[in-house]
Order: structure tokens, then C-alpha cells, then sequence
């Protein structure tokens, strides 16, 4: 019954009933520009029934219960058996059965197969990031399977099938099987030579016993994992099967469960190994070479995961102001706020622009396309998932005292937004993986330096960007410890080419004047008030 001292007014409505990928221009766009026309019918369909659903309050309402009711562990069974089972709320499950029917892990096989990933992890990411750790496990492992094509051809169905199993028995008899991840040990986190996990061969060719432990293993509920261990011969790469061909469980000992600042829906843990069976896969010693294309793989998620908190943190502020009136007008008609909702804008269309031009470098193949990637998937994720958090920090800001109150949304993408930066490599490890890229492999250099050389002569600002690159990377003193501030100039020069390419002009030239140029500050809501921020800030508002 309503209260007798007050009506309620001046509240906006919920951000429900709308669809999620037409509303959102940068990414429609993007997937117009790099899918093959006669797939557009196809995948227009497929990404508005896709965004429609984002948007539906049924599945944001399964959002919110998979976050409140987050995994537990079941080591034991009723009679003292030990199962090492990870139990969730079915709302998870919910969610990840429409994440693999909607062809999340489903990309390396279909036409345009990454483009239309990507955009669908964009849109995904926006009702739950937390499952789309094992949605992107699961797509990341395919091409270090295929390095053993005995291995590609048993597993890879499993894994690109669009059907969600989630019993635990023998994978030779699912429609459809998840895989997760484990790198990572107590004493070296990020150095994975390393690790101690020791590798015993057995008689059978190519199995082992592992001995050792995971201090984070991605997704432990999963039917098989990828892990490095160290085998005679070194550093190699092992898959783990969670149940044997004969029924019986592997040793898989889940000693906890990661109590997380966000990402809570998710399971991380810390497993052991004690005699448990692994098939090798690829060359004794050569571990990372051979996982080297799934740590690519998820570090592109990480952008995509990046971008989609974005633009949800983007589109509830902008949809707020829209509605709320304050100081004898709507919010969003406040040239101060304006200014904070356009600049939020740009750095979003940013992210996004971005993020679907490396997924179609990886639908192309190309040689040139594989070496822009050398460079631009650890740049990318360098950058993108940095500008995340104070991007999802100042829209909650837009809500007021609303976007710090949990029932807002807001702070469980707060909570989320560093998430992306630290997994699969933290800023450090990929501002070294650029230097690595750009002192042993030239063609990425030159495959870049191409990209970036299309846009060149079409705004002053990106010009005379670009040459001060060129100049930053012809110094080679201090070159380390200035990696970080030359893969951020890498990033804003990339994504600057692009807009400017890509974006319409208001979006375009605001970022070249603030990112690019000098005309801007450090914080949220300094963009010149002579550009055009009302079309910036339309072109980012969802419709219903």
C-alpha cells in the first residue's frame, strides 16, 4: 500500500523490454561493416532475438538471483563419498544454457563466426559477466586442441555444440561439454615456468599422472581442463578430464572456493592433483607455446567482457537522465551532464569499435591479420579493460546516491569491472607482451602501423598522434619501464583510426580532441562544449 506522506515521482522506469544489440549503434554498426553481406539477414536476426532477450526482465531477474546465490562446494556426499562438486542456483544454469544456444562457444566453425561471437558476448556480458568465464574457456580451447588433431576431432564437436549439458558423467556420451583452465600456482601466479605440477608418463603413449595444484582454476564444474604441468621434457600442456571413459571420477580435489570482490555468480577455485589421468597435448616443452592460442583467445574476451560493462553502465545513465528531472529540466538536457554522458559515450563506442574489428581480424585468417593481432589483442586488452572501472564508477555517479544502492545494478558492475584487467594477464604482463611483439615480431609492427595508416590525413589530431608514436618508438631507452604509457598511446592511436574511419564525425572528433589532442581533461566530463554532445549522447541512449 503506498505511503499517505509522499507519491512517488521523477523515478525513471526500469531499463527492461528493450532490445539490447538495435539500441546499441556502435555494435550493430560494427557487425555490418565486417560480416559477408549474405550473411547480414541471418545474423540481424540472431543478435536482435539475442538482444531482445538481454533486455526482457525475466533474464535480468536471473542475473540478479545467479549473483545473490552464488556456487558452493560439495566435497562430500551424504555418505562420506568425495564428489568435489560445485552446486549453483538454477538461475546460473538458465543462463548458461542460453549462452551455449546462442553460439557462444559455437564461433570457429560457423561463417562469420567470430564477429557474431563477439557481439553476442558483448550483449551477454550485460546480463551476467559471471558466465561468461566458462563460455569463454570453453571457445579459447579449441585451438590449442588443435594441435593434436586426435584430440581436435574427439573434443572439438563437444565444445562447439550448441546444446548445454550440465550432468557429469563420461564426455563421449554428452551433446555438448564445458572446459576451464589452470595456469596458475601459489608460487608464481603469472610465471607459469614456475610451476611445480609434476607430470609422470604412464605406458599408454601420450597420458600422464599429475601431481601438484592450481591456486585459481577457471570454471571447476566443467567436463575438462587445461592445465600446464611439468612433464620430463618441461613445461607442457595437459588435458584433464573431470570424469573417465569408464564412469569413475578423475582426482580432482576442489579445496575452495574463491570468495571474489565481484564476478560472483562464477566459480574459481583451488584444485589438487593427486595421481589424477591427463592426456598431453601438443610436444613435452612446449606448454606455453601450445596454450599460447587460448591466453589470445580469452584475452579478447576480456576486451569484449570490458566493452559490454561498459555499454550497460553507459545505457542505464543515459536512460536514467533521460528520465530524471532536476533544476527545472531532464538531466540529460543539463550541458554539465551532457558533457559526463558523452564523454562515457565515446570512450564506450571506443571499446566496442575496437573489440569487433580484432574478432573480424580473426574471422579473416589472414597473414596480415594474424600479425595486427600480435599486437593489438594485448594493447587492447591493456587498455580497454583499464578504462572500465572509472567509466562504471562515474555512470553509477550519473544515478546519484540510486546508482550506490544495490537494487540500482550499478555496483555489481562496479564490482566487475577490474575483473577483466587481472585475468589472463594483469596490465603489467600484457604491456611486456607488446614489447615482446614489437622487438621479435616486425610484421606486427607493420601490419599495425598499416591499420592505423588508413585513417591517416583525415583528422590533424590523429596525425600528429600517429608521428609522435613513431617517435616513441624509435627511443629505445627506458624502454621497459615505459611500456605501459606506449601501449596506451598503441591503444588510443588504434581506436582513434578506427572512429575516425568508422564513427559518425561528432563521435570521432570528440574523441581525437580528448583523447588524441589536448583539448580535455583527466576526468569524466571535459570534452570541449563546442562539439556536437547532444547527437553523441542520442546515438548512445536504448530505445524500447
Amino acid at each position: 500500500m503506498a505511503g499517505s506522506t509522499h507519491t512517488v515521482t521523477n523515478q525513471p522506469p526500469p531499463l527492461v523490454g528493450y532490445d539490447a544489440y538495435t539500441s546499441d549503434r556502435a555494435l550493430s554498426e560494427a557487425v555490418e561493416r565486417h560480416l559477408d553481406p549474405e550473411l547480414l539477414d541471418e545474423v540481424r536476426g540472431e543478435l536482435a532475438a539475442l538482444g531482445k532477450t538481454c533486455g526482457s526482465a525475466q533474464v535480468q531477474e536471473w542475473g540478479v538471483l545467479a549473483n545473490e546465490h552464488p556456487p558452493t562446494l560439495r566435497t562430500h556426499d551424504r555418505y562420506g563419498h568425495r564428489v568435489d562438486e560445485v552446486d549453483f542456483h538454477p538461475a546460473w544454469h538458465r543462463l548458461l544454457g542460453k549462452g551455449v544456444a546462442a553460439g557462444l562457444t559455437a564461433a570457429w566453425g560457423r561463417p562469420g563466426g567470430h564477429v557474431r561471437r563477439a557481439a553476442a558476448f558483448v550483449l551477454w556480458t550485460q546480463v551476467e559477466a559471471g558466465n561468461g568465464c566458462p563460455l569463454s574457456m570453453t571457445h579459447a580451447a579449441v585451438p590449442a586442441l588443435r594441435s593434436d588433431p586426435v584430440l581436435a576431432a574427439e573434443w572439438e564437436p563437444r565444445l562447439t555444440s550448441m546444446i548445454y549439458d550440465r550432468e557429469l558423467r563420461p564426455a563421449g556420451q554428452k551433446a555438448g561439454a564445458l572446459f576451464g583452465m589452470g595456469m596458475t600456482e601459489k608460487q608464481g601466479g603469472s610465471d607459469v615456468r614456475a610451476n611445480t605440477t609434476a607430470a609422470t608418463p604412464l605406458a599408454e603413449a601420450g597420458t600422464y599422472t599429475l601431481t601438484g595444484h592450481k591456486w585459481f582454476c577457471s570454471a571447476p564444474m566443467s567436463d575438462g581442463f587445461l592445465v600446464l604441468a611439468q612433464a620430463p621434457e618441461g613445461l607442457t600442456c595437459f588435458l584433464v578430464p573431470r570424469v573417465l571413459a569408464d564412469g569413475s571420477r578423475n582426482v580432482f580435489l576442489i579445496q575452495r572456493l574463491k570468495n571474489k570482490l565481484g564476478n560472483r555468480s562464477n566459480a574459481s577455485a583451488e584444485v589438487e592433483f593427486d595421481g589424477t589421468w591427463a592426456r598431453r597435448v601438443g610436444e613435452e616443452g612446449r606448454g606455453v607455446r601450445t596454450i599460447i592460442e587460448m591466453v589470445a583467445a580469452t584475452r579478447l574476451d576480456c576486451v569484449l567482457g570490458s566493452a559490454g560493462l561498459m555499454r550497460q553502465a553507459v545505457a542505464q545513465a543515459v536512460h536514467h537522465c533521460a528520465h530524471r528531472e532536476a533544476f527545472g529540466g531532464k538531466l540529460v538536457d543539463q550541458p554539465l551532464m551532457r558533457n559526463v554522458l558523452a564523454d562515457l559515450a565515446v570512450e564506450s563506442e571506443a571499446a566496442t569499435v575496437l573489440a569487433l574489428r580484432l574478432a573480424a581480424a580473426y574471422d579473416d585468417g589472414g597473414e596480415q591479420e594474424r600479425a595486427l593481432l600480435r599486437i593489438a589483442v594485448p594493447t587492447a586488452k591493456y587498455w580497454v579493460t583499464k578504462r572500465c572501472t572509472p567509466l562504471t564508477v562515474e555512470a553509477s555517479e550519473c544515478l546519484g546516491g540510486n546508482g550506490y544502492v544495490e537494487d540500482s545494478g550499478m555496483p555489481r558492475l562496479v564490482r566487475e569491472s577490474p575483473l577483466n584487467s587481472i585475468w589472463e594477464g594483469a596490465g603489467n604482463v600484457q604491456a611486456l607482451d607488446v614489447l615482446r611483439a614489437l622487438q621479435r615480431e616486425p610484421t606486427a609492427l607493420n601490419a599495425y602501423l598499416q591499420e592505423v595508416g588508413k585513417a591517416r590525413g583525415a583528422d590533424h589530431r590523429l596525425d600528429t598522434a600517429i608521428k609522435a608514436l613513431l617517435t616513441e618508438l624509435a627511443d629505445l631507452e627506458h624502454i621497459e619501464s615505459r611500456a605501459r604509457r606506449l601501449t596506451e598511446r598503441l591503444a588510443l592511436v588504434l581506436q582513434g583510426s578506427l572512429l575516425v574511419r568508422f564513427a559518425p564525425p561528432e563521435v570521432a572528433d570528440a574523441f581525437c580532441a580528448s583523447r588524441l589532442g589536448t583539448d580535455g581533461g583527466s576526468a569524466f566530463g571535459t570534452l570541449p562544449p563546442t562539439l556536437n554532445l547532444r547527437s553523441v549522447v542520442n546515438r548512445s541512449r536504448p530505445q524500447a
